[in-house]
């Protein structure tokens, strides 16, 4: 339905950036995995470590950093 409130939209923009975050860190990781030389994908990787500890990331959420990068790291080793 048009219109239908799904609670605040910020929050569900802030969500949404931090799982699109998420998101591209687990394809970098996998990538790594299979390519442990891919250069692209390191750099993928780096740049969002980096994004994860940033005070960008912080308004986003409060969901611990490292945290977030341990689960999606063992999500991959798994």
């Amino acid at each position: 339905m048009i219109g239908r409130n799904e609670g605040d939209p910020y929050e569900n923009l802030a969500n949404a950036i931090v799982a699109q975050a998420a998101d591209d860190y687990l394809t970098a990781l996998r990538k790594l995995k299979r390519h442990p030389g891919n250069k692209a994908a390191m750099t993928d990787a780096m740049e969002l470590e980096h994004f994860f500890h940033s005070g960008w990331y912080g308004v986003l959420t409060h969901v611990d950093p490292d945290y977030l990068i341990r689960k999606l790291r063992e999500k991959v080793a798994s």
